[in-house]
């Protein structure tokens, strides 16, 4: 634990001594918003962890985690005006707050701002970095591309859902362990094991949001409950829901899935009516438990000092219990 408080300390005034005072203000001042408020920044701590688990530098590995950081942020920004968001961190969206065009200009800036991030470390690890980060950022394009597609086709099964998440979601989390690893020159197969682990402690926290996204605390939860709802995304939630239900009741939620009333309000009340009528949420724990144990098992066959494995474990535990 003290690992990991002294490294969010690191990442925390990394960024809060970044400049993004800059003109002209309409484009900065959006990313200051952003940068400035406090989100988890688990992406840039498990880069931190990595890189130490394998008795790394973490010099080299800081602005790499660092450019993860804001290549998160740029895609919470064009997220929430796809998903037509009001909040995000307890806070109005950048698009609600100054309006789309600014978010979008905002977000493409700070996706370049990534890559400068990116390359500063060993040279000798730039390209190798900066292989690993392209690949995550296509691959999270992918997944947004499948979760808004997913909205327009009526037959999405749970395994698409589950595809869709590991590349919108887990591949960010899996590749910015991988980074960490490479930072610290670790051996191939650690590399592959970290990056495993990174993925299925992915998909387990996607699954926790979802299901925190319709059942959790709206201010402790910090974005609108019931929102996956409003914006008919088919989560793993919808998706069981249909398969269990019968068929008065899945036709009665396909529906209300096609509904775009002006008050949200009785259509959210309806879905989790179904929902709990099935005990949908005990079949989100049960899979969140076998993606959550699968990437305990990829921790454990990592070659590395146990006690630092421990602190990565109990950090995913940390993550796979969380309340908000």
């Amino acid at each position: 634990m003290v690992k990991i408080q002294e490294f969010q300390q690191i990442i925390n005034e990394l960024i809060e001594s970044q400049d993004f005072k800059k003109s002209p203000s309409e484009l900065y001042e959006p990313i200051c918003y952003v940068m400035s408020q406090e989100g988890k920044r688990l992406r840039p701590l498990l880069t931190l962890l990595a890189c130490d688990l394998f008795d790394g530098d973490i010099q080299k590995a800081l602005y790499p985690a660092m450019a993860i950081e804001v290549f998160h942020n740029f895609t919470l920004v064009h997220d929430d005006i796809m998903d037509n968001a009001p909040l995000r961190r307890g806070k109005e969206t950048v698009y609600k707050k100054w309006n789309s065009n600014i978010a979008i200009l905002a977000g493409d800036t700070m996706f370049a701002m990534a890559y400068q991030y990116a390359v500063k470390t060993d040279p000798e690890l730039i390209s190798e970095i900066l292989g690993v980060f392209s690949q995550a950022a296509i691959e999270v394009c992918e997944g947004q591309q499948l979760d808004m597609n997913f909205e327009n086709i009526e037959q999405v099964t749970i395994d698409d859902y589950l595809n869709m998440i590991r590349l919108k979601t887990a591949v960010l989390l899996g590749a910015s362990l991988k980074i960490g690893a490479i930072a610290a020159k670790a051996d191939i197969q650690s590399v592959k094991d970290i990056y495993e682990f990174g993925i299925h402690l992915g998909i387990a926290f996607q699954l926790k949001d979802d299901l925190l996204d319709a059942f959790g605390n709206e201010q402790k939860f910090g974005k609108k409950s019931g929102g996956d709802i409003v914006a008919n995304k088919k989560t793993y939630l919808y998706l069981k829901a249909r398969e269990l239900a019968n068929q008065q009741q899945a036709d009665e939620l396909s529906l209300l899935y096609k509904s775009q009333p002006e008050d949200p309000a009785e259509k959210i009340f309806k879905v989790k009516e179904i929902f709990n009528l099935y005990g949908i949420e005990g079949y989100v724990l049960n899979v969140m438990e076998e993606y959550y144990e699968k990437s305990l098992g990829f921790l454990d066959a990592v070659n590395a000092d146990k006690g630092k494995k421990d602190a990565l474990r109990t950090f995913a535990a940390q993550l796979y219990h969380r309340v908000h």
